[in-house]
């Protein structure tokens, strides 16, 4: 009997090309895992950004997001989110959170199969359970103000606090010197006043989301004051050091978050790690920088 080869080829390139098809059975088996593992009828989307590609979550993926949202059959499930992302716009981050309590029917949970970094963080903030694996991270949300070259564009990144720490020590040596002033005088010409309030308004606005999405779920019985110094591993930069630094399921924990670490050698991880596995091929893709999907559609987004 002859073999369809031009079946196989076709097979072979969605593979290697990692095609929302080759990913859909992977979300219905989640789906019935979580059923069977956490008693609860779920419907699985997935959110993942490049850590290879200069890509950040941004207000135009609320819209991506939405769509996607709106095309998924929920049939009663609730909503579980898979989140990979190294973070960008806070603001953003609020409005992703609105839109997935929205279209979850007031709530939702996400698994963290790796990496939900600041704004990402921010997302799981919004959620009423977070599900970690043993490695997975989330991380600090102090805004990070981005540097830029001559031609505009990006070249790195400096914490906000760092950048607010200096000039007002510039400041107060500045007061308090009594010899020549102009070396200091000539060191604060590189700020901008206007800069700074704006960089402090950034710190006060992540700080403001921040608690804001969690009085509204899962410490919604917790003072803004009692949030504020439960969650300081994540909001205050002496804790952290790095902007960068994991904050593993313990300290997170500890920070008052409804935490869940899933069994790693479970059939459920299994299933998460190789979807999360097959998304990150993807997602390193410049055409496909970006990737929301559910077992029912998929948008992406080029970097």
């Amino acid at each position: 009997m002859p073999v369809n080869t031009a079946n196989t080829y076709s097979e072979l390139l969605s593979e290697t090309r990692q095609s929302h098809l080759i990913r859909e059975p992977l979300y219905t088996q989640i789906e019935e895992q979580i059923e069977a593992t956490l008693r609860i009828k779920a419907r699985v989307v997935a959110f993942f950004t490049s850590f290879v590609w200069p890509v950040a979550i941004e207000n135009s993926d609320a819209d991506m997001i939405e769509e996607v949202l709106r095309n998924t059959e929920m049939r009663g499930r609730q909503l579980f989110l898979i989140l990979n992302s190294g973070g960008g716009d806070g603001v953003a981050a609020e409005r992703i959170v609105n839109i997935f309590r929205t279209c979850g029917g007031g709530k939702f949970s996400v698994i963290v199969p790796k990496m939900a970094k600041s704004a990402a963080t921010m997302i799981c903030f919004g959620a009423d359970q977070i599900l970690l694996g043993p490695t997975s991270e989330l991380g600090p949300i102090d805004p990070q103000i981005p540097k830029r070259d001559e031609s505009g564009r990006v070249v790195d990144y400096q914490a906000a606090h760092e950048i607010i720490e200096a000039y007002e020590e510039l400041l107060r040596k500045a007061n308090a010197t009594r010899g020549r002033v102009e070396p200091y005088l000539q060191q604060l010409a590189r700020f901008d006043a206007r800069d700074v309030r704006r960089i402090q308004s950034f710190q006060t606005l992540a700080a403001d989301i921040a608690v804001k999405e969690l009085k509204s779920g899962m410490m919604s019985k917790s003072s803004v004051s009692m949030i504020k110094t439960k969650i300081k591993p994540f909001l205050d930069p002496k804790h952290s050091i790095s902007h960068g630094r994991p904050i593993y399921h313990g300290i997170a924990q500890q920070a008052g978050l409804n935490v869940n670490c899933l069994d790693y050698q479970g059939d459920l991880w299994k299933s998460i790690w190789s979807l999360y596995v097959r998304l990150t091929y993807t997602v390193n893709s410049r055409e496909s920088a970006k990737v929301m999907e559910s077992v029912f559609t998929e948008f992406t987004a080029a970097a």
